[in-house]
């Protein structure tokens, strides 16, 4: 993974759009003392609905303008047409918005037809030639291959296709086996990827809530992750404390191999991220 390591550390994080008065006024709390540390960017994931994804837009552009730090709105493709993408690239670009993560994402329930883009590569390639190099553009990588691939072949040769289309850098799904990460900037490097590949990383702070989060995507919680997390029951201060533990020393690791950055899943909550990055000594970023 040595092409990783010309690359200076970009940490960010990311967040979803609030729904109510008093989960904006939380996400406000937690984007504030999360802005203290400097990140490289912060990311908002996109809602399939119309009322969500107009909050994906005003959470955007209201933590891009007060707090100065770059945001970078989540869009998908799937079920839409190029005239809505088109209308979404030009409306954050008349907000100075200069940052996207380009996704396939999934069906919305409902919809029947997947719209003019099947595939993430095809987001990515219509974003450049509607806007040129006016964003830069994120990715997502899996290292323990995407839940729907064929075979890991196949998902290394579909993000490929992204990487040709256009990507500037890439993110993973979360994980927790920092060989499976390891193993797939090799891969990566082996079919001519050089992009950075910035580690996603999810804190640990709610047991029920990770199980249900890592089936659906295919992230592997390791065994004996798993049998302490079962042993500590409904003790959420143990499971926290546990989490910090785990999380930070993976961290630790990934950093220490000279990994390109670290992005944050934060869920809207700056507790354990604190504690990871306090763990690791980062302290602010110049």
């Amino acid at each position: 993974m040595d092409s990783q390591k010309n690359h200076p550390h970009n940490f960010s994080f990311e967040f979803f759009p609030p729904k109510t008065d008093q989960a904006v006024a939380n996400l406000r709390d937690t984007v504030d003392k999360l802005a203290k540390l400097k990140p490289g960017f912060c990311s908002v994931t996109f809602g399939a609905g119309g009322s969500t994804r107009e909050m994906t837009f005003e959470t955007v552009v209201d933590i891009q303008q007060n707090t100065g730090i770059e945001a970078a709105p989540h869009i998908s493709c799937i079920a839409s047409t190029k005239d809505n993408i088109r209308e979404v690239l030009q409306a954050y670009q008349s907000k100075g918005i200069r940052h996207i993560v380009a996704l396939r994402g999934d069906m919305p329930s409902g919809m029947m037809s997947v719209g003019e883009f099947r595939y993430a590569n095809e987001l990515v390639e219509f974003i450049r030639a509607e806007t040129g190099d006016h964003f830069h553009i994120e990715v997502a990588a899996y290292p323990e291959v995407h839940p729907q691939a064929a075979n890991a072949e196949a998902d290394l040769l579909n993000f490929k296709r992204k990487v040709e289309a256009g990507a500037d850098t890439a993110i993973t799904q979360y994980f927790y086996n920092p060989d499976a990460y390891f193993r797939f900037v090799d891969d990566c490097e082996k079919l001519g990827i050089a992009i950075p590949i910035v580690p996603g990383i999810m804190p640990i702070t709610n047991y029920t809530q990770l199980s249900r989060f890592s089936e659906a995507c295919g992230a592997e919680i390791p065994r004996w992750v798993r049998k302490r997390l079962e042993m500590f029951g409904d003790d959420r201060v143990a499971i926290r404390a546990f989490g910090v533990e785990v999380v930070t020393e993976l961290c630790r690791r990934l950093l220490d191999q000279g990994v390109p950055g670290l992005h944050f899943y934060t869920l809207n909550q700056s507790e354990a991220c604190l504690a990871i990055w306090e763990g690791l000594g980062l302290g602010r970023q110049a």
